[in-house]
């Protein structure tokens, strides 16, 4: 098969530099845009809600799933432009790919190697944790190589991150409680599973599920529905983050059994910080989203999915605030800042 002139390898692909610095700042700036680096801020709270849904104080268990999540979804992203690139080629010749600034071979590869750093990282919480991710990334493989464009497409999206959501979870209890009795165990057990944490990672899938929706008018644009769909969605689901809820268990020593579910008594501090985090979520996401749905252009719908990517941030704050963390959902807050202005420079979309 002949090699179209934009995915033929240039000299800056084989690692000539004729322009020193200026050669490398574009390097930097073409693996960037490859990457979305943008949408970064969006992952770490995914592993610390769910080690708040879990009921679990967030430790090494919850640093490497970040780790993990961090690298599996980077690896999504070099995949993506890989599986698009002739797609792409001909309605965003501008990307890194198309254009000849990343060769195919080195985005193909840069995936492979991402998606095994994540593995090994959450190998490194316990089994239980790898086999969430090894799932995670099988999914995140088959969205970008055969689902993307099917009508299956943004619930597997929606898996993804739910998925992730569960690894924060399962490593945090697998790492708190040292492993104990899985060395020999295939799949996560009952004891380091940590169900409680299933509603949040439901909630994360639904608005992944909306905003991906959305994503696939973001070329062309004229759809009035799908915005109006992810606005309704994120109107739903910030009523239910905004109720606070007991935290099913906290993890006590290291083989001792959690203990009872804690009750907060009164108005707690939860129960002030989950609806203004709720808040914050709906207004982020919807937005962009009613300004798409009353004109359906294609730049006001990549808005309307970078608002919606961005909105993840206190989305997360919330579940973990309605978890019983609220001083961490705040502090994940903090990220909001970083994710606009990266949003300046590099597209999350």
């Amino acid at each position: 098969m002949i090699r179209p002139p934009f995915l033929r390898p240039t000299p800056s692909d084989a690692g000539a530099s004729p322009r020193g610095g200026a050669s490398a700042r574009e390097g930097l700036r073409a693996w960037s845009e490859l990457l979305r680096v943008s949408a970064l801020p969006s992952v770490p709270g995914d592993a610390l809600a769910g080690a708040a849904a879990a009921g679990t104080r967030p430790g090494r268990g919850t640093a490497w799933a970040v780790g993990s999540s961090l690298c599996l979804y980077e690896a999504g992203m070099a995949l993506n432009d890989w599986a698009d690139r002739y797609e792409d080629a001909a309605e965003r010749p501008h990307r890194p790919v198309p254009s000849g600034r990343v060769s195919p071979g080195a985005a193909l590869g840069a995936a492979g190697a991402l998606t095994a750093a994540g593995l090994i990282l959450a190998a490194r919480a316990g089994r239980p944790p790898l086999a969430v991710a090894t799932v995670l990334a099988a999914t995140v493989w088959a969205y970008d190589l055969r689902l993307k464009h099917t009508a299956a497409g943004p619930a597997v999206m929606g898996a993804a991150r739910g998925l992730d959501l569960l690894l924060g979870a399962t490593a945090t209890v697998s790492a708190a409680r040292g492993g104990a009795g899985l060395r020999h165990q295939a799949v996560p057990s009952p004891t380091v599973f940590p169900l409680p944490a299933l509603p949040s990672a439901a909630v994360l899938a639904a608005h992944t599920y909306a905003v991906t929706a959305v994503s696939r008018h973001e070329v062309h644009g004229g759809s009035t529905t799908a915005p109006l769909g992810a606005l309704a969605a994120a109107a739903v689901l910030g009523a239910l983050t905004a109720s606070p809820r007991p935290a099913p268990y906290r993890s006590g020593a290291r083989g001792r059994p959690p203990a009872a579910p804690r009750r907060l008594p009164g108005r707690s501090t939860a129960e002030r910080v989950a609806p203004v985090l709720a808040a914050v979520y709906v207004r982020t996401a919807a937005r962009p989203l009613l300004h798409a749905a009353l004109n359906p252009s294609p730049h006001l719908t990549r808005h309307a999915v970078g608002g919606g990517i961005r909105a993840m941030v206190p989305l997360q704050a919330a579940l973990m605030a309605r978890s019983g963390a609220p001083v961490g959902g705040l502090a994940l807050l903090g990220l909001v800042p970083s994710a606009r202005r990266l949003a300046r420079k590099v597209s999350p979309t």
